[in-house]
């Protein structure tokens, strides 16, 4: 997760004080944070799903029993937080007791939902629970959220359901993927997000994984995706400036804090190099190493996009000797500094701050898990890359971004 407001909230420090902050040493979390799909079974059918779910039960889903014992491992191994989804998570009928014992023992509990499910009652119960946080997912506003989910009315739904728990003071965040197809609603999801006081705004690029690979063809070309940028960097430094306490993030390509340096350079340059160094610390991608998933039956993934790549299961073999065993090769490269990424990516100026980017993505579409992420927005000048195969070291962006408006894009 790339989180924009972090940066800009410092920029905004800087630019008071005259001094930025020191870049922070890296180490990430002791554990990776958790990502746990307790159950499959949705009662959406969602074009854009990793899980290829369904409104029917899934056989081999982890036990109550089964699930406290990995949870009892995952604090052994310093697991900080627990993200609890889907399929939909509260289609599951101990869900409550999984939250109730997880944050007795001091997890940190976010809760992933469509929303379509939360009534008053409902959200009264997410509350009492403590959840730390609700991430709702909305992919455009009325009829084009409706198109994506599959169920007309799942729009008010989801935005009741944002309503009802904002009401009574829990944290919630609106979860955005783009593609073509919704790319012009974006504005209007950001302005909602104002109108209604939400706390968190999360950007996400289709990664190709379950249906998003089916519909990979449907990702947002690379010029809106850097209007899209535009607009949320934009946004975020207003909010930024004007003190606000909102979180804008990004997920799914790690690009975007090659872009945010751009952003510097063009609108702050004094502050290019700190950022850089800030960038550099937080390091990019980190499937595999500060991220991991849990599937329903009990298979630990490097993150929510593996799904079709498993690396060993939980019912068999505790968590924390899965995620630490380099022996298989997918996680040797993950963990390895730096990674054995080739093509573009490898020979980039700035692999320093992505890592790589999303290895699923280059594994989808070429096979290779470390070829380039075709995913990346930028260009060669950008990179610093001359097609020669060398890697060509750059300090300032010589190409400059053109203001570009977000409009629906042919299908």
């Amino acid at each position: 997760m790339f989180r924009i407001s972090q940066f800009m909230h410092e920029l905004a420090r800087a630019e008071a004080t005259g001094t930025y902050p020191p870049p922070a040493r890296r180490g990430g979390p002791p554990g990776p944070v958790v990502i746990w799909n307790l159950i499959r079974r949705c009662n959406l059918t969602c074009k854009h799903c990793y899980a290829f779910s369904a409104d029917h039960d899934y056989p081999g889903e982890l036990t109550l029993e089964q699930v406290f014992g990995v949870m009892d491992d995952l604090k052994a191994f310093k697991v900080p937080a627990l993200i609890l989804s889907g399929g939909e998570p509260l289609l599951r009928p101990d869900i409550f007791e999984i939250a109730e014992r997880a944050k007795a023992m001091k997890f940190y509990v976010g809760l992933s939902t469509n929303g379509t499910l939360i009534d008053e009652p409902l959200a009264r119960r997410i509350h009492d629970h403590g959840f730390d946080y609700v991430g709702i997912s909305l992919d455009g506003i009325g009829a084009t959220h409706d198109k994506f989910r599959r169920l007309d009315g799942a729009f008010d739904k989801s935005l009741a359901a944002v309503r009802h728990l904002q009401k009574l003071g829990t944290k919630v965040g609106l979860r955005f993927t783009m593609t073509e197809l919704n790319a012009h609603d974006l504005p209007n999801l950001l302005q909602l997000m104002r109108e209604e006081d939400v706390d968190k705004f999360y950007f996400s690029h289709l990664n190709y994984a379950g249906r998003g690979n089916i519909h990979r063809g449907k990702d947002a070309r690379h010029i809106a995706t850097r209007a899209a940028l535009d607009l949320l960097y934009d946004t975020a430094w207003a909010d930024a400036q004007a003190g606000g306490r909102h979180e804008y993030v990004t997920g799914n390509n790690d690009a975007d804090g090659v872009y945010l340096l751009q952003w510097v350079e063009q609108h702050l340059p004094r502050w290019t190099e700190d950022v850089r160094a800030r960038l550099v610390a937080w390091g990019g991608n980190s499937s595999g190493v500060n991220i991991a998933n849990i599937d329903n039956v009990g298979d630990v993934h490097p993150d929510t996009m593996w799904w079709h790549y498993g690396l060993g299961n939980v019912k068999a073999r505790p968590f924390s000797e899965i995620w630490q065993d380099t022996s298989d090769p997918l996680m040797a490269g993950l963990k390895a500094k730096p990674r054995p990424v080739g093509g573009r990516c490898g020979q980039c100026a700035h692999f320093a701050i992505c890592s790589g980017n999303t290895r699923v993505r280059a594994q989808q579409v070429t096979g290779d898990a470390w070829a380039e992420d075709p995913g990346c927005y930028l260009t060669d000048e950008e990179i610093g890359f001359d097609g020669s195969g060398d890697r060509v070291e750059t300090t300032v962006f010589s190409s400059r971004r053109k203001v570009i408006e977000l409009v629906p894009l042919d299908s």
